[in-house]
């Protein structure tokens, strides 16, 4: 069983790429779904078979045969997980440090996925990413906080389509080493994959993407502050990277900025610190519209113990 979609091209949508306007067009395949369907010769314009760069045309008939997912591959696993809000379209999780959003490249099990995939007895939409089932967007493996995942494919589109609109509201709390020397601002920096280090991303890349993220200082410490991050974009690794760039790298990032503990501080921050093994950034808050009903709801999760500790000890020095 496959479906047929069928697009006829704008004059304002005219000479891009065909494989740029079916991606703009069907959120929720992949750009490698739909390289494959293009090379597969699932894709006609104007009933011809067309490869990804070619150019479209005003009144270009487009259509895409879009094959019936495969059933899932992924093994249930009975992890616990922080459940936030659950209804029959989505469901939004605290996710816990040292666990991964999805399987990947090394990893089949032990993941966020593998938890829900038991939670909701595979309940969870399958139109992308055969190994990401319901995944709409991602945080980083030691990033923590508030995520959201479609449960039908309904959901998936809809917030697809909010997550590339930039509609959604998503707050980050971090702690930053040294002292912003304002109280806010922001940071408007294009950002892909770095040139030379292909797991880390930057600005020196060949491919930029456009990054904005807003800043606010909430307290200032001895030697830290902590800053609430609110994204305009929401680049793989964007915060950690805007940061880095402003001097001002996520304390405990192994990857950008890495800054060793100093024995100058206090003690008992010192000691904190050395058991942090990651970087000091949760995300706080997500604010969608609800895929069925439209109504606007905004879902927080609460500070992970360790980060929670290190601001205690943080307060009994705080400057401001």
């Amino acid at each position: 069983m496959s479906t047929i979609r069928t697009f006829i091209v704008s004059p304002e949508e005219a000479s891009q790429r065909l494989d740029i306007f079916l991606t703009g067009k069907l959120p929720e395949i992949t750009r490698s779904g739909i390289k494959n369907l293009l090379e597969e010769g699932m894709v006609l314009v104007n009933d011809k078979a067309s490869k990804s760069g070619h150019k479209i045309r005003p009144d270009d008939r487009i259509s895409i045969e879009i094959p019936e997912p495969e059933p899932l591959t992924i093994k249930p696993e009975p992890i616990p997980i922080d459940i936030v809000y659950e209804d029959d379209d989505i469901i939004v999780v605290n996710k816990p440090a040292g666990i991964a959003v999805h399987p990947g490249a090394g990893q089949s099990s032990g993941t966020l996925i593998n938890a829900l995939a038991y939670h909701t007895k595979d309940k969870l939409s399958r139109i992308g990413d055969p190994m990401r089932p319901g995944v709409v967007h991602r945080l980083d493996k030691d990033t923590t906080g508030a995520l959201i995942f479609a449960k039908t494919d309904e959901a998936y589109r809809n917030l697809s389509e909010q997550f590339k609109a930039h509609s959604t509201g998503r707050k980050y709390i971090a702690l930053v080493w040294g002292d912003l020397k304002e109280d806010e601002g922001s940071v408007d920096l294009a950002i892909g994959r770095d040139l030379t280090q292909r797991k880390k991303f930057s600005p020196r890349t060949k491919k930029s993407r456009t990054a904005i993220t807003h800043y606010k200082v909430m307290k200032r410490y001895l030697m830290m502050s902590l800053v609430e991050l609110t994204l305009e974009t929401g680049r793989t690794h964007q915060i950690r990277v805007h940061l880095t760039a402003i001097h001002h790298p996520v304390v405990g990032d192994q990857i950008y900025g890495k800054r060793k503990v100093t024995e100058n501080l206090p003690k008992p921050i010192f000691d904190v610190l050395k058991r942090m093994k990651r970087q000091c950034l949760h995300a706080k808050t997500l604010n969608i519209k609800h895929p069925r009903t439209g109504e606007r709801m905004e879902f927080s999760a609460p500070l992970p113990p360790d980060m929670d500790e290190v601001l205690k000890q943080l307060d009994e020095h705080a400057l401001s």
